[in-house]
């Protein structure tokens, strides 16, 4: 695994606002993604944003890398009074996370909400996932989500009953064996953070999103899943940015480790 001594690296808006809370947001290395959509509607809700990105991974999948795409995320941001902060990090890197933290405590204070919709998905089934695939879907999707929570609980400082953790899931394993499987154990270790971390009044949801099309389907999957949907349409990052945002208010308080299925109704 690589390191992310040599690639870490952030891109700063203004400073943070002294009422505004901080939320930490993965995986959002496009702006078509749904990492972005969750970033533009909590700055919109009044949090100021820190998100990391891993450009090397989309270097290496079929939509490939977004080039000047963290820039544009920043001042979209911006517009809603937003401070930011951008990483670039190895979350296959087990010292990723308590990096991560480091610089963004360093430049915008204290975290109050972690939100985790970064992911490492490359298709293969049982027969043909290598060991080093099903490892690194766990290093990223599985052991990233607990060190991530780890750093998040421990140095967690905010008022009681504001801190939110909320993953994103899938329960898709069928030819996609080593992603579904982390990600099935992404939402074991979520759900314990809702009763682990409940001394410090924070909530822990997992969100299953279904098939959302951010460049990656091809036309026959698109397809099937409008034809799978009642309401005969994909769902869209606006559509998962909604509930995160509701989940991550005053008023999503009551909602506690559970995890969601916000999919249209996909049969």
């Amino acid at each position: 695994m690589t390191t992310d001594t040599d690639h870490e690296q952030a891109a700063h808006g203004r400073g943070p606002s002294a009422d505004r809370p901080v939320a930490l947001i993965t995986g959002v290395g496009r702006t078509v993604g749904i990492g972005a959509g969750i970033a533009l509607r909590l700055a919109a809700s009044g949090w100021d944003i820190a998100f990391t990105y891993w450009t090397p991974y989309d270097d290496r999948m079929s939509w490939g890398s977004e080039p000047g795409a963290t820039e544009a995320i920043s001042r979209s941001l911006a517009e809603h009074g937003a401070s930011t902060t951008a990483i670039e990090a190895d979350l296959a890197d087990p010292d990723t996370p308590a990096r991560v933290f480091d610089e963004v405590e360093q430049r915008m204070g204290g975290v109050t909400a972690l939100v985790m919709s970064h992911c490492e998905s490359v298709d293969s089934g049982l027969l043909d996932t290598t060991v080093e695939s099903f490892d690194r879907h766990f290093a990223v999707n599985a052991r990233a989500t607990w060190l991530l929570i780890r750093e998040f609980g421990r140095r967690f400082a905010a008022e009681r009953g504001t801190g939110r953790i909320v993953g994103l899931t899938s329960d898709h394993t069928v030819g996609n064996l080593p992603y579904g499987a982390s990600k099935g154990a992404l939402d074991r270790i979520t759900l314990a953070a809702a009763h682990e971390l409940a001394h410090l009044g924070v909530t822990a949801n997992v969100i299953n999103p279904g098939p959302v099309d951010t460049g990656w389907m091809p036309e026959e999957v698109r397809e099937h899943c409008v034809r799978s949907t009642p309401l005969g349409r994909l769902g869209t990052p606006r559509d998962t940015a909604h509930l995160v945002d509701f989940l991550c208010s005053k008023e999503g308080e009551w909602i506690n480790g559970q995890l969601l299925m916000s999919n249209g109704g996909l049969a």
